[in-house]
C-alpha cells in the first residue's frame, strides 16, 4: 500500500481519530435535501470512509496533492470517479456541480478562509458545509456582534449563512500534531438570496469598518460620502464589532460611492 506524508507546504495535518471523523460525517444534515457531497483535502481518508459508507448522498473528492491521490486510488479503487485531482481554489464548481452540494473536510488551514470565499461566491450551489478549523478562526467565523472574535468574515458569511460552533477538537489527534487547538463549524445557507444593496460596496464598507476596529465608526469610515442622515446617525458613534449585518446593509445603502 501507498504511504502519504504530510507536507507543511500544503498545511497537512491528518486526523487520525476515527471518532473525531465520524462525528464529522455525521454533522452533515441534508439541509436543503442535496444529495452530492465534495471533500476537500481528505489526505489518507480517514473522514473520507465514514462519507463512502453513507448511503444519504454521493460523495466526491478533491485532492491537490498527487501522493495523496495515488494512495486514495489505490485505496478506493471502486471510486476512481468519485476522486478528482486539482486545487478547489482554482476549479469551476458549477462546471463540476449541475445540482446543489455541501462542502466537507479537515481544510487546510492555511487556505482555510480561501476555501470559505469560494464557497462564498458559489453560495447558492453550496446548502451546507462542515469544516474542522484552527479554533481562533472558527470562533471568529461564528461569533456574534460584540465579541471580540467577531470580524469580516463573520459579517460576509453570516449575511448568507447561519453558523454553529459544533465541538472543539485538541492537537493529538492530528499527525502532525498542530500547534494550536481546532474546532469543527457547519454553516447552513440561510434564506437570503441578494442583500438589499450593491454587494460590492457592502463588503468594502465591512473590511474598512474593521481594518481600524478600535475606532467608531465615524472615524472608521472617514473619507467615505456619507449622506446627512447617517452622518447625524448613533450607529457612527459605535464600533463595527457592534454591528450586526442589517446594520452593515443600511449603512452601506446610505453612502455615496
Amino acid at each position: 500500500m501507498l504511504k502519504v506524508t504530510p507536507k507543511k507546504h500544503y498545511g497537512q495535518h491528518f486526523l487520525k481519530d476515527e471518532n473525531i471523523a465520524r462525528d464529522i460525517s455525521e454533522s452533515l444534515t441534508l439541509h436543503l435535501n442535496y444529495n452530492q457531497v465534495l471533500e476537500i483535502g481528505p489526505g489518507t481518508g480517514v473522514l473520507t470512509k465514514y462519507l463512502f459508507n453513507s448511503t444519504k448522498f454521493q460523495t466526491s473528492l478533491i485532492e491537490v496533492d498527487s501522493e495523496a491521490y495515488l494512495y486514495l486510488n489505490e485505496k478506493y479503487p471502486e471510486k476512481r470517479d468519485s476522486i478528482i485531482f486539482g486545487d478547489f481554489l482554482k476549479i469551476n464548481l458549477s462546471e463540476l456541480f449541475s445540482e446543489p452540494f455541501a462542502v466537507i473536510g479537515n481544510f487546510p488551514y492555511n487556505i482555510s478562509s480561501q476555501i470559505l470565499f469560494a464557497v462564498l461566491e458559489n453560495r447558492n450551489l453550496v446548502p451546507e458545509v462542515v469544516g474542522m478549523f484552527q479554533k481562533e478562526v472558527a470562533l471568529r467565523i461564528a461569533s456574534k456582534p460584540n465579541s471580540k472574535a467577531y470580524g469580516i468574515l463573520s459579517v460576509l458569511l453570516q449575511a448568507f449563512y447561519d453558523i454553529e460552533y459544533l465541538f472543539t477538537v485538541d492537537e493529538h489527534v492530528f499527525i502532525p500534531p498542530p500547534k494550536v487547538k481546532s474546532a469543527v463549524i457547519r454553516l447552513k445557507r440561510n434564506q437570503v438570496q441578494s442583500l438589499d444593496c450593491d454587494e460590492k460596496r457592502f463588503v468594502q464598507v465591512v473590511k474598512q469598518g474593521f481594518n481600524q476596529r478600535r475606532k467608531t465608526l465615524r472615524n472608521a469610515l472617514k473619507g467615505l460620502n456619507m449622506n446627512a442622515e447617517l452622518l447625524a446617525s448613533e450607529i457612527l458613534s459605535k464600533r463595527a464589532e457592534q454591528l450586526t449585518v442589517a446594520d452593515f446593509v443600511r449603512i452601506t445603502n446610505q453612502i455615496s460611492f
